[in-house]
């Protein structure tokens, strides 16, 4: 009875895991969902924001900014500052606090007040996704971290496809505020269901905000976040500009806009899973070859953009190899990041804000160049290849025992 008592416990925790997961694991997709709909749906919304708070469309994008830099500066500094409270706890925290951030975006009275509404709904947004992730790989265990933590982002991929354009069509018919009260609602079920079917899971031991801050001596985490920024820019080069590329140069017609962007939302849901499956079979080859692969779609589509079959298709290829990446980005940070894992896990998703910034400023420029709306495509082709660059420092330096080095070795 003592040689198997060991057994029966075991298989007796991995039963009360997997009673907890699926409810759980659906809990932090709610929140990713109310997440990727506030993120996006201002974008369709900006002629209502602009007429309803009396400014410009260039001064209501900037609440896009507002947001984004929410994201960057929010990220870090909550791992290092909540470096030791208990997952569960500051997951249910993060989305109260988004919550609040746009039921002050619904109440704002003017523009400096939206500015900061946005700002702070921005904030938790890195956090909760690099805090989710942790919690939903301990939650599945060894050998299947990468699905767990694609499931988490796969709230983001739906968002695009249902949350968004729900949203806007909200937004459009009942005011610009309405999208946010959705929102809003939203984060309310998120709190009630995180409070209620999310486990406690484990702190790593001797958490604090000194041993976060340690992991900005890690050479890998930089390569990693490096690696994201410049590869994964290469696909927001192009998603930027996707509106007006489909109909300038594939001569889609504007009333079927939204239909391509639901479509490249939906190859966004089959990359995640197709990212989450790879990663973990074997993430460094997955991670070269979604590079790879990415880098070469984008340049097909310099050539396809001009016929709308084969740019819609070429489109749906880049959403799926873009999509791919971000669980297995998230994967290869949380194996490199040792004592650092908060911070690796949110940084990621203040890199890919970057990332975004990065790829369509330099969409921006080709194009205002003259170049046109195939531009962006070069552009990011040649982005997703020095993403390869980046990466391959990166293990050379792990296989000569970078593992373990930092900055000062």
């Amino acid at each position: 009875m003592v040689k198997t008592s060991q057994p029966v416990q075991a298989i007796a925790e991995t039963r009360g895991q997997s009673l907890w997961r699926a409810p759980a694991i659906l809990a932090i997709m709610l929140g990713s969902f109310g997440i990727g709909t506030t993120e996006f749906v201002a974008m369709g919304l900006l002629p209502e924001i602009a007429a309803g708070i009396g400014v410009t469309e260039p001064a209501a994008g900037h609440t896009i900014s507002a947001y984004a830099f929410g994201v960057v500066v929010g990220a870090p500094l909550i791992a290092i500052g909540a470096a030791r409270v208990p997952r569960r706890r500051l997951l249910i925290a993060l989305m109260a606090a988004f919550t609040v951030g746009n039921a002050a975006t619904v109440f704002a009275p003017n523009y400096e007040a939206l500015l900061a509404a946005r700002f702070v709904a921005g904030l938790p947004h890195g956090a909760y996704f690099g805090v989710a992730a942790l919690v939903a790989a301990e939650l599945a265990g060894p050998g299947v971290r990468a699905r767990a933590v694609a499931q988490v982002m796969l709230g983001l991929s739906i968002a695009n496809v249902a949350g968004v354009p729900a949203a806007t069509a909200l937004g459009q018919h009942f005011g610009w505020r309405s999208a946010f009260v959705l929102v809003a609602v939203i984060g309310v079920l998120t709190v009630v269901f995180l409070n209620r079917v999310v486990p406690d899971v484990a702190m790593p031991a001797g958490s604090s905000p000194l041993r976060e801050l340690n992991g900005f001596r890690n050479i890998q985490i930089w390569l990693t976040l490096l690696t994201g920024i410049v590869g994964f820019g290469g696909m927001f080069a192009v998603y930027t500009y996707i509106s007006s590329t489909v109909q300038q140069e594939s001569g889609v017609p504007r009333s079927l806009v939204p239909a391509v962007l639901m479509l490249y939302g939906a190859g966004m849901i089959v990359g995640n899973i197709i990212g989450g499956v790879l990663a973990d079979r074997s993430l460094k080859p997955a991670l070269f070859g979604l590079f790879a692969g990415l880098s070469a779609l984008l340049a097909l589509f310099t050539v396809t953009a001009g016929t709308a079959p084969l740019a819609l298709v070429n489109l749906v290829f880049i959403s799926i190899f873009g999509a791919a990446l971000v669980p297995a980005l998230q994967t290869r940070l949380m194996d490199v990041a040792r004592d650092a894992q908060t911070l690796a896990a949110t940084a990621n998703h203040s890199a890919l804000n970057v990332a975004n910034g990065v790829g369509a400023l330099l969409g921006g420029k080709v194009i205002a160049a003259g170049y046109g709306y195939t531009a962006p495509a070069a552009v990011g082709a040649v982005l997703a290849a020095a993403g390869i660059g980046v990466f391959a420092v990166a293990v050379l330096l792990e296989n000569a025992g970078g593992r373990r080095g930092s900055v000062t070795g």
